[in-house]
């Protein structure tokens, strides 16, 4: 049996993506000697188009800042490189043909679909251990989507923050990790 946990806010929503990358910087000291030393250029615009949904900011920033990279040796952060967004977005595709299974299987009083679907689930991230991150996206907009979190412990709960803002909370434990490891803020490249 699947379980809904519940949903977890963050104090104050930061929706400026340059102060969501900070709040993390600031949760993880060591992440700011992984930056890039120019952005990554990434076409986002071929990325949206082959999604076929804009993407939040505060991960497109982090996304542009920094390269794939690990948190507490079990939560895996990348995305879209310049020059090879099209094998991102199969990738991507290929995810939610996976969701889409994994949906179906679950048994939770309300379901969730899979993105393109209203409110449908985009994966953003994943674990070492096979839990998801995925935004619940919303109509209003990508700098509208909250986290959901679907645990291999088969329990799925929400944050109503923005990914970046999520990333910060789960290490510095303003969240709580609901069936999940405590994310410690260590730094590695993924």
């Amino acid at each position: 049996m699947d379980d809904f946990v519940g949903t977890q806010a963050p104090i104050r929503r930061l929706t400026d993506p340059a102060e969501a990358v900070a709040a993390l910087e600031s949760a993880v000291p060591g992440l700011v000697a992984l930056r890039l030393p120019e952005p990554r250029n990434v076409d986002w615009r071929l990325v949206e188009a082959g999604l076929g949904t804009a993407l939040p900011e505060d991960f497109k920033l982090l996304r542009e800042l920094y390269p794939t990279f690990g948190l507490g040796d079990f939560l895996g952060f990348g995305g879209p490189e310049r020059g090879h967004e099209q094998r991102w977005v199969e990738g991507a595709r290929g995810s939610l043909e996976d969701l889409e299974e994994l949906c179906s299987e679950v048994d939770l009083a309300v379901p969730f679909h899979p993105f393109p679907a209203p409110g449908g689930l985009l994966p953003w991230a994943g674990s070492n251990q096979g839990d998801l991150f995925l935004w619940a996206t919303d109509p209003a907009g990508p700098q509208e989507w909250t986290v959901t979190v679907a645990s291999r412990r088969s329990a799925w709960w929400h944050y109503t923050g923005g990914a970046v803002q999520f990333l910060a909370d789960l290490v510095t434990g303003a969240v709580e990790p609901w069936a999940l490891p405590r994310v410690s803020p260590d730094i590695a490249r993924w």
